[in-house]
This record gives C-alpha cells, sequence and structure tokens, in this order.
C-alpha cells in the first residue's frame, strides 16, 4: 500500500494528475469523499474520490481523516 497517491487536476496550470500533499480527506453531504491539499507549490488541489481510494489513503498514511464517526 506504500504507493498510493492522492492525485488531481490543477485548475491554475492546467496540469492533469497532479500529486497532492498533506491531504485532509472528508465526507460531502451525500456520503462521497472530498480530499483537500496542495501541490508543494502553493497550489491548492481538491479532488473527489470513492470510498476505497479514500481509505487506502488514511490507511496508508497519505492522508489524514477529515471526519468523526
Amino acid at each position: 500500500m506504500a504507493d498510493v497517491k492522492i492525485t488531481a487536476y490543477n485548475v491554475k496550470t492546467k496540469e492533469k494528475g497532479v500529486e497532492m500533499f498533506d491531504a485532509v480527506i472528508t465526507k460531502t453531504a451525500k456520503g462521497a469523499f472530498m480530499a483537500k491539499g496542495h501541490d508543494g507549490k502553493g497550489n491548492k488541489l481538491t479532488t473527489l474520490m470513492g470510498h476505497d481510494k479514500a481509505m487506502a489513503a488514511i490507511a496508508a498514511g497519505v492522508a489524514k481523516k477529515g471526519w468523526n464517526d
């Protein structure tokens, strides 16, 4: 599970597949998962993801859990 990465589209630089750092995963009102972080250059990134990918990222230590059960 060490190869788990969260990637997103950078709207500012129009790059696809930008790796996200310091990610915090939250739940949306409809139950989806959203990761918020930055690209290491100061640009904020946000992406939606499914349950499996979100739990894998938390388990691998790539992201922090941002909600209470």
